[in-house]
């Protein structure tokens, strides 16, 4: 598609990413599993988790309206951003660039455009494995593309397992009045993914791409025991149950991967 192309309006692509975050630890005791969600609440509450939404915003080149922000009893928390238009003086070889993984600055061209993450953090006494879940969407109009804050994401969060969505929704027209469907050059989310994410993660990929639909599972390939237990050290543990550790934390990360239960 031409990158120069001119339109008849406003660009009214909807552009939607969708990122789920999974951290899995091991908590021996219930004392440990309680720390653990404290430590969770604490790490990712409002404040932070709003910080986290405001470097997005500023990254994609929009500016906050309204925040909308709360922690839950007894764990997790929930902001939503309303974000808009906010126009950013482009270098001139970025004017005509498709969306790409750190830019220094974009041109936005956002309205009725918004933010949300919600936190789960959860734990279960049998087997000691606790679990922290966050899901962000970004929803944008216009020209630019929310996987520009794609990597900024995953460094903010350093997660086990990442599934991410992107979409592109309805429809533009050009100055003769044809409709485009998209705007950029896309098969696969990989592509706007920095180097050092895609060498730590196993990744898969399933696509539609006649829906301008696609999906991304990331799954870390580095396991290091002493790096999943929480309020424990390796050395606290024989080999026996550190073996015994090791494969229900994994086989708990594979679960979450394929999104099914393993024998």
């Amino acid at each position: 598609m031409d990158k120069k192309l001119k339109l008849h309006g406003f660009n009214n692509l909807t552009k939607s990413l969708s990122f789920n975050i999974y951290d899995v630890n091991y908590a021996k005791s219930p004392e440990h599993r309680n720390e653990y969600i404290s430590y969770i609440d604490e790490q990712y509450n409002a404040e932070r988790l709003t910080k986290i939404l405001t470097d997005v915003t500023d990254i994609i080149g929009a500016h906050v309206l309204n925040i909308a922000r709360q922690d839950y009893e007894p764990h997790g928390a929930s902001v939503t951003m309303l974000i808009a238009e906010h126009a950013i003086e482009p270098k001139q070889d970025q004017i005509d660039e498709t969306p790409g993984p750190l830019p220094d600055a974009i041109v936005a061209h956002l309205d009725k455009s918004h933010i949300t993450v919600h936190t789960y953090p959860e734990s279960h006494p049998d087997g000691g494995i606790s679990t922290f879940r966050a899901d962000i969407d970004v929803s944008t109009c216009g020209v630019i593309s929310p996987l520009k804050a794609l990597n900024y994401l995953i460094h903010s969060f350093e997660s086990d397992i990442v599934t991410i969505d992107y979409r592109v929704r309805g429809f533009t027209r050009d100055v003769d009045g044809h409709k485009h469907y998209i705007d950029h050059e896309i098969n696969s989310i990989q592509n706007y993914l920095s180097e050092d994410s895609q060498d730590a993660y196993q990744m898969l990929d399933v696509n539609i791409y006649q829906e301008n639909t696609f999906h991304t599972k990331m799954l870390l390939k580095d396991f290091e025991l002493d790096n999943y237990l929480f309020g424990s050290g390796v050395e606290e543990f024989s080999e026996s149950e550190q073996e015994r550790i090791g494969k229900r934390l994994q086989k708990e990360m594979l679960e979450i991967f394929y999104s099914k239960n393993m024998p």
